[in-house]
């Protein structure tokens, strides 16, 4: 499992009874996690006095109980700043398990000794799209969402990264890919963070199971002459780590390199465990 065990404003401080009890800076949060199907003692002080309590309805969707939680407030990994607030479905803007990820293609830009062009699709908040421009990347980032898009923004202003080389488009995904082929473009790195479920601008329906394989297939012609890696990051239970390693190197088994891929997952402080928190492949040359 690949562990993003690097953070000092967030941390995963215990588990149990469906849910998770975090730290997000100074403030603990309380909130659902499908994963966590084991009944053990809630001993921490945390659970019974937390700043905001996300409750999941057995309707389906929740809401939040807030006791003492600013509107939004900002954390810290490594140079970059993100700017946080509870919104719908128990999310914060963040999935702090991705750090593992940022700091593997951090390192492959900055040891790339060359001018690296990044792609990031359904590209959310942009913690990608930070780490790679903070590693000297000229990043496109694509997201559906105005408001993630405006968020985004948001995390790199506070990031100092304002006039970093990003170019932040709102549009459908796969439409963005399409057109890309057929300009001709083409990228040094590809990041994709796919839905398990979804619908486009024009009611499109995306569905991972049906959907990832071909939208890979297509991603794969906007790899340039001399790519250095391709990631794909899944929460859907149903896509095991073997699943998006045959996914990605069966569309990518001409380019040589390498495939990759593992859980992800973040440490419990209070079990010294690790969390599954999904999947993510990796290519790189």
């Amino acid at each position: 499992m690949w562990t993003a065990s690097q953070w000092t404003d967030y941390e995963v401080i215990d588990t149990s009874k469906g849910e998770k009890l975090e730290r997000w800076g100074t403030y603990l949060l309380v909130r659902p996690d499908p994963q966590v199907i084991w009944d053990t003692p809630r001993h921490h002080r945390g659970w019974k006095k937390p700043n905001a309590h996300y409750h999941r309805s057995s309707k389906g969707g929740g809401e939040w109980e807030f006791f003492d939680l600013p509107a939004q407030w900002s954390i810290r990994y490594r140079e970059l700043t993100f700017w946080l607030k509870p919104f719908a479905f128990k999310h914060t803007g963040l999935f702090p398990e991705q750090a593992v990820n940022w700091d593997w293609f951090s390192a492959k830009i900055r040891q790339a000794n060359r001018s690296i062009k990044v792609l990031n699709l359904f590209a959310y908040t942009g913690g990608a799209t930070l780490a790679a421009a903070a590693a000297g990347a000229q990043v496109t980032h694509v997201d559906a969402s105005k408001g993630m898009v405006s968020w985004a923004k948001e995390n790199a202003a506070a990031s100092g990264l304002s006039d970093a080389p990003i170019r932040w488009l709102v549009d459908d995904c796969m439409k963005f890919v399409e057109r890309e082929i057929r300009r001709g473009n083409h990228y040094d790195g590809i990041i994709m963070d796919p839905p398990s479920y979804g619908r486009g601008p024009k009611g499109e329906i995306w569905k991972i199971e049906d959907s990832i394989h071909p939208f890979i297939r297509e991603c794969t012609k906007l790899l340039s002459a001399h790519p250095l890696f391709f990631l794909v990051n899944s929460y859907t239970t149903g896509l095991a780590p073997a699943v998006l390693t045959y996914l990605i190197a069966t569309e990518l088994k001409d380019r040589g390199g390498h495939v990759e891929s593992q859980e992800i997952g973040l440490p419990v402080r209070e079990s010294g465990l690790v969390l599954p928190c999904g999947a993510s492949g990796r290519w790189e040359a």
